[in-house]
């Protein structure tokens, strides 16, 4: 499905369902130099059980046009205009990595339209090192070799994400590679990791949420590990609202390390939209 937003068509899988405005709807949002796929799974099963799924593709990235977002503000910007774009007054939003602070400052920004919040494999401050960011630079596929290493804490994924023996550094590493093809004109992979690394709002993001907020994360995570999560679940509680915290034994690609505890995870934490809306019905 493609989505005129600020003049330029953005990419949104539905899971092999159409886009129906009437049912609960979830915005789940990438991380750097990946795509839509990464929530295949996720993503899938929650439009088959009463879920209106948009899984986007960045601007810039896969296939979406426009200019791919240098920050994150401007990158929940763009989160919004879709909402706007489709005349949705809320959504749930779900990000993984760079995508989980996008998640975050989109619920910031925007609090009436967040009704709910999941942030996957998240970090404040969420930097990158010198050695990696200049890598992205000036010699992305070392980079895309370092990610992998770091991202995965297991070679092939449980039966349910990608199929049995799929290994996931190659998977992984095609899936980068083949994202950073699809924009010649800019480097998604500095420019990603530059937006993460220079994003200073997370702890006020996090005071000013008034949504629910759930945490996914990896105990095995060596990019994002837990304890960097700390301070955004410690502000999130200082504002009050509901949250939970769910750690899976998985590493950065959680996604595909434990599919089937983020699926459960997500699915129990976004089935009172389904409740209220067949309730409000």
């Amino acid at each position: 499905m493609l989505i005129d937003v600020h003049g330029a068509p953005l990419y949104a899988y539905t899971g092999g369902r159409a886009f129906d405005p009437e049912r609960p709807s979830v915005v789940f949002i990438h991380g750097v130099l990946n795509d839509h796929s990464v929530w295949i799974l996720q993503s899938r099963y929650l439009a088959h059980h009463g879920f209106n799924v948009l899984a986007i593709d960045l601007p810039g990235h896969g296939r979406s046009g426009g200019e791919p977002p240098s920050s994150v503000e401007q990158a929940a910007q763009t989160v919004i205009a879709l909402l706007d774009a489709l005349q949705l007054p809320q959504a749930a939003l779900v990000g993984h990595s760079f995508g989980s602070l996008i998640a975050l400052q989109a619920a910031a920004q925007a609090p009436a339209r967040v009704a709910r919040l999941a942030l996957v494999g998240t970090a404040f401050p969420m930097r990158v090192s010198p050695a990696l960011l200049d890598a992205s630079q000036h010699a992305p596929e070392k980079a895309i070799e370092m990610v992998n290493v770091f991202s995965h804490s297991t070679l092939a994924p449980p039966p349910s994400a990608l199929g049995p023996g799929t290994w996931l550094h190659g998977a992984s590493r095609a899936l980068m590679r083949r994202v950073l093809a699809s924009n010649p004109q800019v480097n998604l992979f500095h420019r990603g990791f530059a937006a993460c690394d220079s994003y200073r709002g997370g702890e006020a993001a996090a005071r000013a949420l008034v949504c629910p907020v759930q945490f996914i994360l990896g105990t095995r995570d060596q990019m994002t590990p837990p304890k960097a999560a700390q301070p955004l679940i410690d502000r999130a509680q200082a504002a009050g609202v509901p949250v939970q915290v769910v750690r899976l034994p998985a590493g950065h690609a959680l996604m595909t390390e434990a599919p089937d505890g983020v699926l459960q995870a997500l699915h129990g934490w976004l089935k009172p939209l389904r409740t209220d809306t067949v309730a409000a019905a």
